[in-house]
């Protein structure tokens, strides 16, 4: 009976620091909920179509480095675009080993289709990244069609019949300048079930994509698999050469087209996905630590900032939730239960989109932590002067582009 006669601040110096930490966590969920753009909805997609009176032209540029295994799943859909204007493919095959430019080549001459160039570079310079080499050669092939848009997109994406033309018409009757997709990726085996809706949920937490189509926002994102980029704001932002450090392009090209004045745009895709598979944990390792450290800018302080973060509003709810338990701590628990509410809450809009089972909500914390190991190992290897490692080639260099902005 004497604690209940405690004056209020006696009453809060009781309050455990398993609680305290609890409560933090609790307020930053409750701001991701509220204040973070409702990042967590899925419900951004392309947004309302207008046709042109008359259909502009499209140069699509592919680079490729060995991706034999997934063309044939691939680039058939592009060729195959129901696209009422004219439109080109350009497969920049860059330095592939496994005849992954012959094999173009040959599927364009099965499937038939809009016209294919297949083109090889070569090695790329110093100071640039082998994909935005190829980007730059096949922009410049493009030029000489001087088209009115870009589409760039990945090797490894498939594209629905009608994905050119609803791009263009987006990007008409929004007058955006970019306007990008998130492929849906691939969600088969038990990692990329556990890891892949994760990876989207966090990208959309970092980059809202509400607050990346309002004009004047410091928001700028794309996902590099599929961007229709106005050739006239291309040159503007000296795309791709004002980038040409990138390891993580698309979010440089989406700042430096944002930066020049144009209006861009990014929400999930329906009918454009990924085939890249992703069946080991290994894969997806490799997939996420090579450019983890570099989302950060090479920045220690924001590494440790990033460790305590995911420590934070991740684990605390699910630890202080087991102490309650564990100790009889009501007040723990009922905190912990409630900021784990929140989040389990928030992810299941994007579980639903990846068709996966609801309950997979509470393997969240497991997944925040593999993601955590991920980035302190991107930051390991960085630091032991291995750098961005993709396709054979190690990119040492810190991503310009984004320690510029």
């Amino acid at each position: 009976m004497a604690s209940n006669r405690l004056p209020w601040w006696g009453r809060l110096r009781q309050v455990s620091a398993v609680v305290w930490i609890t409560l933090v966590s609790l307020a930053a969920w409750l701001w991701l909920l509220l204040g973070q753009g409702f990042f967590w909805r899925t419900d951004v997609r392309l947004p309302p179509r207008r046709e042109p009176s008359s259909w502009p032209s499209v140069c699509v540029v592919v680079p490729a480095r060995d991706e034999a295994a997934v063309l044939p799943d691939t680039l058939p859909s592009l060729l195959a675009q129901d696209y009422p204007g004219h439109a080109e493919v350009f497969l920049i095959d860059d330095g592939s080993s496994d005849g992954t430019g012959g094999l173009a080549r040959e599927l364009a001459k099965r499937h038939g289709g809009l016209p294919l160039t297949v083109h090889s570079p070569g090695e790329p310079p110093a100071g640039w990244t082998g994909k935005l080499w190829a980007v730059r050669h096949g922009i410049a092939l493009a030029r000489a069609r001087a088209p009115e848009y870009l589409l760039l997109t990945d090797a490894d994406i498939a594209h629905a019949p009608d994905s050119l033309r609803e791009l263009v018409a987006a990007a008409h009757g929004g007058g955006f300048d970019l306007v990008s997709q998130m492929a849906r990726l691939r969600v088969e085996s038990v990692w990329e079930r556990l890891v892949v809706p994760a990876f989207v949920y966090f990208f959309s937490q970092l980059y809202p994509f509400r607050w990346i189509a309002v004009k004047g926002s410091r928001t700028a994102a794309a996902a590099g698999g599929c961007m229709l980029l106005r050739a006239d704001a291309a040159e503007r932002a000296r795309i791709p050469d004002a980038i040409r450090q990138a390891v993580i392009d698309d979010v440089a090209l989406a700042r430096a087209v944002k930066d020049g004045g144009g209006h861009i745009w990014l929400g999930l895709a329906d009918r454009v996905d990924s085939v890249r598979p992703y069946p080991r944990l290994h894969d997806l390792w490799r997939m996420v630590s090579r450019s983890a450290y570099a989302q950060l800018r090479h920045n220690p302080l924001l590494l440790v900032a990033t460790v305590l973060g995911l420590v934070l509003v991740y684990l605390a709810p699910s630890l202080a939730l087991v102490t309650g338990l564990v100790t009889g701590d009501a007040m723990a628990m009922v905190v912990g239960g409630f900021a784990k509410l929140v989040m389990t809450v928030t992810y299941l809009p994007t579980l639903r989109y990846y068709r996966q089972p609801p309950w997979l909500a509470l393997s969240l914390p497991v997944t925040a932590i593999l993601y955590l190991l991920m980035t302190v190992d991107s930051a390991v290897q960085h630091y032991r002067g291995r750098g961005a490692a993709w396709k054979g080639r190690t990119y040492a260099r810190p991503d310009a582009a984004l320690e510029e902005q």
